[in-house]
């Protein structure tokens, strides 16, 4: 633990998330300071136990010593026929109790062996990663154990626990298992369980070695990356994010160029062009400074999950890949929970900004509290008085119309509204499928009649002047992109 903190020592906050022209750089940038995304903000953990001294001493028996306790035992009730067999079975058990007692104290007095976890301090969410556990043995006897690492079982899945190894004097072996985080936030791992076996196998002792350890388990940066490490021109086509302006047709001036062949005739500087006698035309870029607000609602329906990652983790992931998008096009970015905990991060510009943002937001969880749209924009106009995109993470309902309705027409007097609604992709099966009875028939006039209930709640907040999203969970990243790059270039903000 002491190395590991000297290298924390030697990162300073501030390098994270550095802004690089080079996607190439900047993605190896990312590789190497992914691990060490947590150290800008302190974070409360869950404590594990610690087992005390007195459970690094406990002895059993293995299964290799009951077999000879089981003879020893028949051997006595063969007495009531034999008694001259007395000597016989009295000199067995007390060789068989010299033998054991002399196993027990060399297992006993035998130092442990040295285990070190090797894992990430930082894990994507729901991906499978391998942890390692190297088991140094300096003594000049052979070793056998068994290990278990007590990972945190709330949060992760794990695959190859327990393992029997056995180490050779004054070497090492290193044992591999799979970990697979299932749930964000910051988890603790206790030291890792090893049952010492004796040297004839008859006994096994339980240790507890190694040093506990802090994991944080982040949402995944998968579609971050892959956005970072393509050229400019292949991120939009592989994300589905589409262009829809030609080069230079911004809202603020940027430069002024020589004409190109596919250029519009509006930009062409007529002044520069009679002073250079050649067509010159105005660059222009997409207005900067603005401000993205995320509300997230943390409510009781963002629990839903289609597949391995809930409503709320894609939610997550979509926010930060837009935030990523939007402080790269030098906008200010913040975040507003509500429907749970209320958590409030102040706007702020630069790629700098992601890695306080990410930290702040990636242990929010989903509650059982509805959500009050209401409370969240009273909480928006109060802390933003600067016009903003406002981008409402939610999951829509019929019975939300009234709530939810007020509240978009409160934030419309002063920011521009986005709601990206979560279509769950169950409700599109449903309709697809094949009516061959009356619950099937009853089924899917079910199923239309929630949705057409649900679209005119859309229908009313887009007449609100608010912009809807309807979309499932694994297209709303590239959606929210799609609108955000459009109402840039359109000039909404």
């Amino acid at each position: 633990m002491n190395n590991f903190n000297k290298l924390l020592r030697t990162y300073d906050s501030r390098d994270l998330f550095r802004g690089h022209d080079n996607p190439v750089n900047e993605y190896s940038w990312w590789v190497q300071n992914y691990a060490l995304l947590y150290k800008s903000r302190l974070l409360k953990v869950t404590e594990s136990r610690v087992p005390d001294d007195s459970m690094r001493f406990s002895l059993s028996p293995t299964p290799l010593l009951l077999p000879w306790l089981t003879g020893w035992t028949l051997l006595g009730l063969a007495l009531s026929f034999r008694p001259e067999w007395l000597a016989y079975w009295l000199l067995a058990g007390s060789w068989l109790l010299a033998v054991a007692l002399q196993d027990a104290f060399a297992l006993h007095i035998r130092p442990p062996p040295q285990v070190e976890r090797q894992i990430l301090p930082a894990l994507p969410l729901g991906v499978w990663q391998t942890v390692r556990l190297r088991i140094t043995n300096a003594q000049q006897q052979l070793v056998t154990l068994t290990v278990f690492d007590h990972y945190p079982t709330a949060a992760a899945d794990c695959a190859d626990l327990p393992q029997r190894v056995t180490v050779k004097p004054g070497s090492w072996v290193e044992v591999c298992y799979r970990l697979c985080p299932v749930v964000r936030g910051a988890w603790a791992f206790a030291p890792v369980q090893a049952w010492l076996e004796s040297p004839r196998g008859l006994w096994r002792r339980d240790d507890r070695l190694g040093e506990p350890a802090i994991v944080r388990v982040y949402p995944d940066f998968a579609a971050i990356v892959q956005y970072i490490r393509l050229t400019s021109d292949q991120r939009e086509a592989l994300l589905g994010i589409h262009r829809r302006r030609r080069r230079g047709e911004g809202q603020t001036f940027l430069q002024l160029r020589e004409y190109r062949i596919g250029d519009s005739l509006r930009q062409i500087d007529w002044k520069a062009t009679a002073r250079t006698r050649k067509p010159i035309a105005r660059d222009y870029q997409d207005e900067r400074n603005q401000t993205v607000l995320f509300l997230l609602d943390c409510g009781r329906r963002m629990r839903a999950q289609d597949d391995a990652l809930s409503h709320f983790d894609h939610a997550l992931n979509a926010l930060i890949l837009l935030a990523y998008v939007a402080l790269r096009q030098g906008d200010a970015v913040g975040v507003q929970s509500f429907g749970g905990e209320r958590r409030w991060l102040t706007p702020r510009p630069g790629p700098g900004a992601l890695t306080p943002l990410i930290n702040g937001i990636y242990d929010l969880q989903p509650t059982l509290e509805p959500p009050d749209y209401a409370e969240a924009a009273q909480l928006i106009l109060t802390r933003q008085r600067k016009r903003a995109l406002i981008v409402l993470l939610t999951n829509l309902r019929d019975e939300d119309q009234d709530d939810l309705c007020s509240a978009v027409a409160l934030l419309s007097r002063r920011h521009l509204v986005l709601i990206a609604n979560l279509r769950e992709p169950i409700l599109d099966e449903w309709l697809a499928q094949p009516i061959h009875d009356l619950p099937q028939a009853q089924l899917y006039a079910t199923v239309c009649h929630y949705l057409l209930l649900r679209d005119r709640v859309q229908q009313e907040l887009r007449h609100l002047g608010s912009i809807v999203l309807n979309a499932s969970p694994q297209h709303l990243p590239a959606a929210m992109v799609n609108q955000y790059l459009e109402l840039k270039r359109g000039g909404r903000l």
